[in-house]
């Protein structure tokens, strides 16, 4: 999440360079090869694994109760979408997460579904705004994304019609030459240490978050830094650097330390407090509680070599 304060430069920085690519794609240039999903229940447990925990699909498509600490997913709503994402992310436009359950796919055919998730083009052959993090899916390893679509098919159907999004002008544009086919990159054979976390912080899209942006990307001199601003209804939060500098990142933290942060948060045993007036966050902790240790652990590896960013950054200022 939070692409945003220029996202609007962004939009026409990836516009230009898109113009010039040979690899860009467009409907009108071909669809991708027809395929078939899984139906095993070992691919398909991948991928419910992988939506709830890792690529969090849910944290978007599913209505959360901000009410609470790090907003829940509203019981019911689970794939549902409605989730509005406008000028409080700094989005120029206002755009709805869809409904991503069987009441909403059950016409889209599973190279219309691959497409969407890893090309960034709908059913319709229209462009998605990049909120949706394509880029970042089309980069998995094939049967990783094919195991997420797989197990949409078998979500429970959330009768919820979703609002069309409203992009602002000079974006709808720039959106048309966005699109490009999806870039599969293939898995890691070890399933620990940096390459495999690396690869599921892509998948995450940590760095969407927690790296400030300009000029059409993100910031280059300062990834993971944090320091993006989202407003929400009692403050303004901030992302946090979560790079392994010692004073203002996570230099100190030891991986125990790190996994212990997040399983804090298991549902099972942590119950969300009401925030009233104080601190809230976006962060989906409830959702990557569900991570596993090992996956967790890979992720703090590839952190821990990432470049240290000295950058001191208050997280929350109540309004």
């Amino acid at each position: 999440m939070n692409r945003f304060s220029f996202l609007l430069l962004a939009a026409f920085s990836v516009a230009i360079s898109c113009c010039v690519n040979p690899k860009a794609y467009s409907p009108a240039n071909g669809r991708i090869r027809t395929v078939t999903l899984p139906t095993s229940t070992a691919r398909i447990e991948r991928g419910r694994y992988l939506a709830n925990h890792v690529a969090v699909c849910m944290d978007c498509h599913s209505k959360r109760d901000y009410s609470r600490l790090a907003g829940p997913v509203v019981p019911g709503t689970l794939g549902g979408g409605g989730a509005e994402f406008g000028k409080n992310y700094g989005l120029p436009g206002t755009y709805y997460a869809k409904n991503i359950t069987p009441f909403a796919l059950k016409n889209w055919s599973d190279t219309d579904l691959l497409l969407a998730m890893t090309a960034g083009v709908s059913k319709n052959g229209k462009p998605l705004f990049p909120l949706m993090p394509y880029a970042n899916y089309g980069k998995m390893d094939e049967s990783d994304a094919q195991s997420i679509l797989a197990y949409l098919r078998t979500l429970e159907p959330v009768e919820n019609t979703v609002s069309e999004s409203k992009p602002a002008a000079p974006i709808k544009l720039a959106m048309k030459m966005m699109p490009h086919k999806a870039r599969f990159e293939t898995m890691p054979v070890e399933k620990t240490g940096v390459e495999y976390g690396k690869y599921l912080v892509t998948m995450a899209g940590c760095a969407d978050c927690h790296t400030r942006r300009g000029m059409g990307g993100l910031t280059k001199k300062a990834p993971f830094a944090g320091g993006t601003e989202i407003t929400l209804a009692n403050g303004i939060l901030r992302t946090a650097n979560i790079t392994p500098d010692p004073e203002t990142g996570i230099g100190t933290w030891t991986k125990a330390a790190f996994i212990a942060r997040f399983k804090t948060y298991d549902p099972a045993t942590f119950k969300t407090p009401e925030v009233g007036n104080g601190f809230n966050t976006v962060m989906p902790w409830s959702m990557y509680a569900g991570m596993s240790e090992q996956d967790l652990g890979a992720i703090y590896e590839y952190l821990k070599t990432v470049k240290p960013v000295r950058k001191k950054v208050d997280v929350f200022t109540r309004k």
